[in-house]
């Protein structure tokens, strides 16, 4: 009889999912997208960091956390402080897996 690979037919959200990864993964993905959009958009305003954390009444530092591609952690609030700094809205749609 044949051995079947038992893989066949999954994809890796399937796998990153019985690992127990795929929350953090997608988090993650969605962390990097959003530093990198916002640091476009900041820059496409001509705006340097330092301006931008004025507009949006934070540190540097903290602008920095927000512009981390690394760090899933932006909340909702911070997110559209960014967004309104560089004259951008926050869009969220969710959609049924």
């Amino acid at each position: 009889m044949e051995k079947r690979n038992p893989h066949i037919g999954s994809n890796f959200d399937d796998f990153l999912s019985d690992k127990g990864l795929l929350a953090e993964t997608a988090a993650l993905a969605m962390a990097r997208v959003i530093a990198y959009e916002l640091d476009e958009a900041r820059r496409a305003r001509g705006l340097g960091g330092e301006a931008m954390a004025e507009l949006m009444n934070v540190s540097r530092a903290q602008l920095d956390r927000v512009l981390d591609a690394d760090d899933a952690g932006l909340s909702l609030e911070m997110l559209c402080r960014a967004c309104h700094a560089v004259g951008c809205r926050v869009s969220l749609q969710l959609v049924a897996a």
